[in-house]
């Protein structure tokens, strides 16, 4: 099946994602991730991340995730990192994430769900309208849930 990226940017492989024997010391890959989907909701959703966790006390944790390896990355491989949405719920959101290398190869595909939480409460919340609208857009999904 043929994902739809909704989110997708470029990112070099550096000595300190590497282990000793010279590949991403898999832990990178996850901090990798993590990096991607903050700047997807900044930069592609437009809306701050760090303003949603900061001052709108919005969380947005992983309930869910999964990686599968495929190939080995190597410093100075370029990745082609990317998001789809599989998923879009009242307060959750599942999306697929790959990372390609240079010549088109999977080298991790993730599964993750995030829940939108209140950081005051650490319960599960609608996700604010803001969001919520950015979400629906890039799906072409009205009133999913």
């Amino acid at each position: 099946m043929t994902q739809k990226w909704v989110f997708e940017r470029q990112e070099l492989v550096r000595f300190g994602h590497c282990d000793p024997a010279g590949i991403v010391f898999y832990p990178r890959y996850f901090e990798m991730l993590n990096a991607l989907v903050e700047d997807w909701f900044t930069q592609g959703l437009g809306v701050d991340y760090a303003q949603l966790l900061g001052p709108r006390r919005v969380g947005m944790p992983s309930v869910r995730l999964s990686a599968d390896f495929k190939r080995v990355s190597r410093m100075g491989d370029m990745l082609t990192q990317r998001v789809a949405i599989n998923k879009l719920g009242r307060s959750s959101l599942g999306l697929t994430l790959q990372f390609d290398g240079s010549d088109g190869g999977c080298r991790v595909a993730f599964e993750q769900v995030l829940v939108c939480t209140s950081l005051d409460t650490h319960k599960a919340q609608p996700f604010p309208p803001d969001l919520r609208a950015a979400l629906e857009r890039v799906t072409g999904i009205a009133g999913a849930v």
